[in-house]
């Protein structure tokens, strides 16, 4: 009776503890750093453009400031060189996934691979494992960050977006998005355009004259 009554009182937790599961905390993607700080944090998504890089890295050696590059695996197999170059100079190094794949339409383990695969060759070039990560497309469904998080990155998204790939914004666009977005703890998305090379002096001026720093995503968060 006592065997009975022990076994029918397992069965009760187990079908309670199937109705009540422990709930999982949701992680969430990171758009904004620290909003006390005036300073902004300037990245670049890296998977093509190398041609305007190194007008780009002269902006920023110019100005003092350093960035924040993710940068695909695909890319880094190809300008092995220029990841160096960049990691040598003082930027931050963020991983972009291998392949720029559509990451919302891939699985959690699909994820990790794609993310594992560029990680191994931007830590064979700049001898640092990376610990962020940001999408492409900018798609981040709730199995994308967790597979990120359990490869120890923080999934990092942007609070300004010109959108400079775009063939329709001009120069002037791209600045005045910025300018009028930007905001303490900022991070603020560009790509290694032609427009974006030519404006990013003038970005960083004006930011400057508005009283904000220039930090790396690390530092602003």
């Amino acid at each position: 009776m006592l065997v009975l009554l022990f076994v029918l009182g397992l069965g009760l937790s187990f079908t309670r503890a199937q109705l009540n599961p422990v709930p999982v905390m949701k992680i969430e993607p990171i758009y904004q750093g620290n909003p006390n700080i005036k300073a902004v944090a300037l990245t670049f998504n890296i998977d093509w453009g190398q041609e305007y890089l190194p007008k780009i890295e002269e902006a920023l050696a110019s100005a003092g400031v350093k960035a924040t590059f993710f940068i695909t695996g695909r890319w880094a197999e190809q300008f092995p060189g220029m990841v160096k170059e960049l990691a040598l100079a003082g930027h931050e190094i963020g991983n972009h996934g291998f392949s720029h794949a559509h990451v919302d339409q891939l699985s959690l383990e699909d994820n990790k691979r794609e993310i594992e695969r560029a990680e191994k060759i931007l830590k064979e070039l700049t001898g640092i494992k990376p610990n962020l990560y940001t999408p492409p497309y900018g798609e981040n469904k709730p199995h994308v960050v967790a597979a990120a998080a359990q490869l120890g990155y923080k999934t990092i998204m942007w609070t300004v977006n010109p959108g400079d790939w775009m063939p329709e914004r001009n120069g002037a666009d791209i600045i005045r998005i910025v300018k009028q977005k930007a905001q303490n703890g900022a991070v603020i998305l560009l790509h290694p355009t032609e427009k974006t090379a030519e404006v990013l002096p003038e970005i960083i001026r004006l930011l400057k004259e508005e009283g904000y720093g220039f930090k790396t995503v690390t530092e602003i968060l």
